[in-house]
């Protein structure tokens, strides 16, 4: 099958605006497939169509102050503490600086967010609409509406309260479907109903649900019903991660949308665009119907209906749900064109064309954040050998099926000043548009290179952006009046059952993001939790006769995992969290999405990657193995990777692999010679209990060295870490090499500062020193003074280790 239905694209929040507009012009105006969508797809799209069905447009009201200025924030599927330590570290600024400002934390695991509470609900996953629409009844039962404002900028009040006390009506109903106290809960309403300026921050907890644009709209009613909108410090607030979510969406970079925040729905939109791109004589023309959303994409490529697929800086062999079946659509598709800044990621050996782009510190051009603020990206350092920017490959491609007038781009201002133009393009009237950058037209290269950054709209009335939308209660909808929509909460899509009794909840950690290709380059960042883990409550641990640090399988419908165990009691009992973040690239059965099947949000077609089935079983091993190899002998998949579980971890001298197996070696200085293929140097063993130590010398260079034991047996590694480093051994080293330390040497224990790689024993060691506070082991080892992400873990220490401090100190006070 051939035409324009046949060919697709899958882009990403990780290009600039001006990529992106490119790329939906080409795609959508002139090849007229409207077949183009996004990886936002995963994280955003619910948020988005909440917002629209509310407020009549994609329009984030809040800004980033908003939060220092409200008298109450709700965190709701948020772990601001690690997603977003900037803003969460701003937040905590704001509060210690007002008392009387609360935060009140909604997220089922206990997580360092939790730090800054005043209020925590462990909700059970998924019970979000019947929190807030319990929320909404309880306002009306004890009289907190805005009928003022209800009356004057609102729709839809009676429908939706109806819905609400239906499934809703009481805290005690409310309480038994979240699982929550019915004391804590009522609390919450209260301060919510009591408070004017509230700010509720939500995020993938909420979005990544197969019912996430219904819990989005339940959080908006609750805001429009008590008037905490348009007001510093109010307002219901969505919150992304990729650096460029938002400015996909401005230019249409999703399939349900045409561009500049016009959908194909929009009365006159098709020919407004059709108009300003001048494709009017085009055959295809521009597209008169939706294209396939994500899973829709993927599922229709497996079908054979889409033959030409352009991935750009996205990696959906991971990033996708129902992973398996991704990728023998991927096997499948005819041509797969990748654009790609990474040369080892899981989706290029399903590519067919790889295309080298720039990556982010060399890309020049704008992003858009979640309070609506555009910001310059510009680049730090040129291109390296052959890669290109993503808009230039682009318009090349464009320029060879002979549509070199429209892509005649030299520069990413001229691309930039035609979005602007789109946006305020015939836009005037009742049916104005609310996303309008005019005020950004005709600014050259020189304001262009200098722009500040700016919220938009952007007008000639707005010169100097919008912090804030809606101040005067008209809303983009026709009647300018904003929606309050009848919630009717659902469960998740995939039930618990015999075979999968366990809920799955997956997300991020601290210190990786997306799926590794960038954040484990650096081996600070794999300190913080070096491979892929399950966590657990402790009951459910125990019931699958499971310990902390052993090895686990989770199985799903879809597919299965594998992962070291975290014993836990953030977690709740019944339930598992994973992360999301590893690949085939850094271990075996590691990725998340393997769990998780295709279920979707009907509205804004968003995958439910929050609440999935599992079961948890004990990975049976007949021994574990840690092995280091000098860097140029380590880094890819080698005989080992044949092993029932590994993990890859970069360090800076020397690649880290941790083995294990269900088939015993008889020979350990065999096969590590087999694997190495070089000789032992060094060894000492214990058949007794199946221990062994051995290292590989060549010409005076440490080239490798095995561990075969549990990992909680390792020495610091920072010392043999160095060793890669000689280039002769010295005879001392040489000797202490099996001991993996040196005479003296400390364990500073696993990393807590990423920045300034300060380990827990060392901290522990400060705190019996006397530095029983945040403010003096800054002073001390450095650790919390830079980014903040660490300053939870810090605390969480502080009160653990405090009492038995004070005990030494006391009992030392005494001995004197």
């Amino acid at each position: 099958a051939h035409g324009p239905q046949t060919v697709a694209a899958y882009l990403s929040g990780q290009l600039l605006t001006e990529d992106y507009y490119v790329a939906n012009k080409l795609f959508k105006g002139f090849l007229g497939t409207p077949h183009l969508d996004t990886n936002s797809r995963l994280c955003m799209a619910s948020a988005v169509a909440g917002y629209k069905r509310a407020f009549g447009a994609d329009a984030v009201p809040c800004s980033y102050e908003d939060l220092e200025e409200a008298e109450l924030v709700v965190l709701v599927g948020s772990n601001l503490a690690w997603n977003h330590p900037v803003l969460y570290q701003r937040l905590k600024v704001a509060k210690e600086r007002n008392p009387l400002m609360r935060v009140v934390v909604i997220d089922p695991r206990v997580t360092d967010t939790c730090e800054i509470a005043d209020l925590y609900l462990g909700i059970r996953p998924g019970s979000d609409a019947y929190l807030f629409n319990g929320l909404l009844a309880w306002m009306d039962a004890h009289n907190r509406l805005d009928s003022v404002y209800l009356e004057r900028h609102t729709e839809g009040l009676e429908d939706a309260l109806n819905a609400a006390q239906q499934n809703s009506g009481s805290v005690e109903a409310v309480a038994r479907e979240c699982d929550v106290d019915p004391e804590r809960l009522e609390t919450f309403y209260y301060w919510f109903a009591s408070q004017l300026h509230v700010v509720t921050l939500y995020s993938q907890g909420v979005n990544q649900s197969s019912s996430g644009t219904d819990k989005c709209n339940a959080i908006i009613n609750c805001h429009l019903a008590g008037g905490k909108i348009g007001l510093p410090g109010a307002g219901p607030f969505s919150i992304t991660g990729q650096p460029n979510a938002m400015g996909g969406r401005e230019v249409g970079g999703l399939a349900n949308q045409l561009a500049a925040h016009m959908d194909y729905h929009t009365p006159g939109a098709r020919e407004l665009v059709s108009r300003f791109w001048a494709t009017e004589h085009l055959a295809p023309a521009l597209p008169d119907a939706p294209g396939y959303k994500a899973v829709e994409l993927f599922d229709a490529i497996e079908r054979g209906e889409i033959t030409a697929l352009w991935v750009m800086a996205t990696n959906p062999a991971v990033s996708m749900p129902d992973g398996e079946k991704v990728r023998r659509a991927l096997a499948k598709c005819p041509l797969v064109i990748v654009s790609e800044c990474v040369a080892n990621t899981d989706l290029l050996p399903f590519a067919d064309i790889v295309l080298p782009a720039s990556g982010w510190s060399e890309k020049d051009g704008t992003v858009t954040n979640s309070e609506r603020r555009i910001s310059r990206q510009r680049g730090m350092l040129p291109p390296p050998g052959e890669a290109k920017h993503d808009w230039w490959i682009l318009c090349e491609v464009a320029k060879r099926l002979g549509f070199s007038e429209a892509f005649s781009y030299t520069h990413p201002w001229e691309i930039f000043d035609e979005h602007a133009r789109l946006s305020s393009y015939e836009n005037s009237g009742e049916t104005q548009r609310l996303f309008d950058i005019s005020g950004l037209v005709g600014l050259g290269q020189a304001a262009y290179d200098a722009l500040a950054p700016i919220q938009w709209p952007v007008t000639q009335q707005a010169p100097r952006g919008t912090a804030r939308l809606f101040e005067d209660g008209r809303f983009a909808t026709a009647n300018g009046r904003a929606k309050l929509l009848p919630i009717t909460p659902r469960p998740p899509a995939q039930p618990l059952s015999d075979d999968y009794p366990l809920r799955l909840n997956t997300g991020r950690v601290r210190d990786q993001w997306h799926t590794m290709t960038r954040t484990a380059r650096s081996p600070r960042l794999m300190n913080h939790r070096a491979e892929p883990f399950i966590e657990l409550h402790p009951d459910d641990a125990a019931q699958a006769g499971l310990t902390d640090q052993s090895l686990a399988t989770l199985t799903a419908a879809a597919g299965e995992y594998r992962g070291r165990v975290r014993v836990s009691n953030a977690q709740r009992r019944g339930e598992v969290f994973v992360p999301m973040h590893w690949t085939d690239c850094f271990t075996k059965q590691g990725r998340s999405g393997a769990l998780i099947k295709g279920y979707t949000d009907p509205l804004s077609g968003q995958p439910e990657a929050k609440q999935g089935a599992v079961a948890v079983s004990k990975l049976s091993i007949a021994w574990q193995a840690t092995l280091l190899l000098a860097n140029e002998l380590g880094t890819q998949p080698s005989p080992w990777c044949r092993s029932d579980y590994w993990a890859r971890i970069p360090m800076a001298s020397c690649t880290r692999w941790q083995l294990a197996d269900s088939q015993p070696v008889k020979d350990w200085l065999a096969q590590v010679e087999a694997w190495c293929g070089m000789p032992v140097s060094l060894w000492c063993d214990d058949p007794a209990t199946g221990r062994l130590r051995a290292a590989g010398v060549v010409n005076g260079r440490l080239r490798w060295w095995l561990m075969v034991g549990p990992p909680d047996e390792l020495p610091g590694l920072a010392w043999l870490e160095a060793r890669f480093n000689d280039a002769t051994l010295e005879t001392q080293h040489r000797r202490r090499l099996l001991a993996g330390c040196d005479d003296g040497a400390v364990d500073t224990g696993p990393v807590v500062c990423s920045c300034h790689q300060v380990g827990q024993a060392s901290i522990v060691k400060a705190i019996h020193a006397g530095d029983t506070s945040v403010e003096a082991l800054g002073a001390r080892l450095a650790c919390g003074t830079q980014c903040g992400s660490c300053l939870p873990e810090l605390k969480a220490i502080l009160e653990e280790e405090r009492p038995h401090a004070r005990a030494k100190q006391t009992a030392n006070t005494e001995v004197a």
